[in-house]
């Protein structure tokens, strides 16, 4: 069983080693893959084999699973804080649970911003533990602190911006009568949720991916009991009901920011990540510019699931209900893509900053391979027995057979994203962000949803229509993305963004 306790990296026995090797192999004139080079911090070198093609992918499964997993599993965390709301609040009645549903789907849009703006610093400090620049990760990891807090703030104000609007759209009046603090608190919630980004990314791009999971499910650890202390008024805490849950929620997330800092200062494994580094305003606006170009694209992406969620309202209620039974599905399904695609761009910058350009392609076949047989095997499940999955769920019949319907299309729309998402990791890990978001946006806004439209309408296909558009677009992404990253990988590597200037 995987241990959230600190442990000594032992870097510096390491590190005295890898140099050595280094030297040696300076000496003897080798380079790059074509012999033994120098491994990351806290990996002993390898000597080179011939194996064949398929042997090399499947010897990076292990590695991209000991990534993926951890990292899914602090996405499921993070998604929990919300779940909790939903079920605490459900036996206070509609109008609580319709402020949580409204306050979500706002948020949503601005955590998706939030988080894939700073995921370009897994990359960034990835690259620098794949190149054995021990000095260079702490400077990456304090101006990213100092980024992400204020990228929280940005995003708090952003959405206390949205609040009047809201009256303006026409919301139910009884609802916005009882929302605004919780509306806040989640606002708030967004400062911590950023500082604990930059933390678990790069706990993550060091090899030690399960200590961002530990704290993202310490904030949920936190969050259970203050959340039902706080909605039903236990022992001395008032009985503050949906006001309380927006608290808790925000409490548990600076709590599990508070200890990760903490462990960050006092723990010893983390003593070369503590490293006394001076802010950058350069620094910062290298690492922006970077990670905008994701933040976007993650933003259309989740906009783009919104209007189709609307496109597919307009066939009425019951198709509604049956899109949102599908989507619950997919949701769960599409955290291991997403997860695998973390994974990519980590394991892509750490060897592309060690200079081993050969293993680019097999990491990115391996996590290409995982994610298609996870997503395929769900999409025949549920093409099988959608009928049954959805009856876990729901028990309207009507429902169900939308559902089931849905499913049929929707799971292979997810193979696609899949496919897309890993390959945009991949991208990702080459500091090579802003053409993936070009291909993303074309794909979802350009050619997904009008083609969903058609589908749906002219082609008599009902609200399964709307997610087929989707199929052909993400197929299209896809092959666009394959062809790029063949394109990157044949040329010369990149220099890290902190290179690129001198180069």
């Amino acid at each position: 069983m995987t241990s959230c306790a600190p442990r000594d990296l032992k870097w510096n026995r390491l590190s005295k080693s890898t140099a050595a090797a280094g030297i040696a192999m300076e000496k003897s004139g080798a380079r790059g893959s074509a012999g033994p080079g120098l491994s990351p911090p806290g990996r002993m070198p390898r000597l080179a084999v011939k194996m064949t093609p398929t042997a090399t992918i499947r010897r990076e499964i292990p590695a991209i699973l000991a990534l993926a997993v951890p990292i899914v599993a602090g996405l499921g965390a993070s998604t929990l804080l919300g779940v909790t709301d939903s079920v605490m609040l459900a036996p206070l009645g509609a109008l609580p649970l319709a402020a949580v549903g409204i306050t979500n789907a706002v948020a949503v849009i601005l955590f998706a911003a939030i988080y894939g703006l700073l995921s370009a610093l897994s990359v960034r400090v990835g690259t620098a533990h794949g190149a054995g620049q021990g000095r260079r990760i702490p400077v990456i990891l304090r101006n990213g602190l100092a980024l992400g807090a204020m990228v929280g703030v940005f995003g708090a104000a952003a959405m206390l911006s949205v609040w009047p609007l809201l009256f303006a759209l026409g919301q139910p009046a009884e609802v916005l009568a009882i929302m605004f603090p919780y509306w806040v608190a989640i606002s708030l919630l967004m400062v911590p949720f950023s500082v604990l980004t930059v933390f678990k990314s790069a706990f993550e791009a060091v090899d030690r991916p399960w200590l961002g999971a530990c704290f993202a499910f310490l904030a949920v650890a936190i969050n259970i009991p203050l959340n039902y202390s706080l909605i039903w008024g236990i022992g001395p805490l008032p009985q503050l009901g949906l006001t309380g849950a927006g608290i808790a929620s925000l409490a548990a997330e600076a709590l599990a920011m508070l200890a990760a800092w903490v462990f960050w200062q006092r723990a010893r494994s983390m003593r070369r990540l503590r490293l006394r580094a001076d802010l950058s305003g350069s620094e910062m606006a290298s690492v922006a510019r970077e990670g905008a170009p994701l933040g976007l694209m993650y933003v259309a992406e989740t906009g783009a699931m919104a209007v189709a969620t609307l496109l597919v309202g307009t066939f009425g209620a019951v198709a509604l209900a049956g899109n949102q039974v599908a989507m619950s599905v997919g949701g769960l399904l599409y955290m291991v893509p997403l997860g695998l695609a973390g994974a990519v761009s980590i394991r892509v910058a750490q060897e592309r900053g060690a200079g081993n350009r050969g293993a680019l392609r097999p990491i990115t076949w391996a996590a290409l391979g995982l994610g298609t047989v996870w997503l395929s095997g769900a999409a025949i499940l549920l093409g099988l027995y959608g009928r049954n999955v959805a009856g876990w769920i729901t028990s309207e019949p009507e429902v169900i057979t939308v559902a089931t319907s849905i499913f049929v299309v929707f799971a292979f729309s997810q193979v696609m994203d899949g496919v897309q998402s890993t390959m945009t990791g991949a991208l990702r890990g080459l500091s090579d962000t802003g053409f993936p978001a070009k291909v993303s946006l074309a794909a979802y806004w350009g050619l997904g949803l009008p083609l969903g439209w058609l589908f749906a309408r002219t082609a008599g296909m009902g609200p399964s229509g709307i997610w087929a558009g989707f199929v052909v677009a993400l197929g299209l992404a896809s092959v666009v993305l394959v062809r790029r990253f063949l394109q990157q990988t044949v040329a010369a590597l990149p220099p890290p963004p902190w290179r690129a200037g001198a180069a």
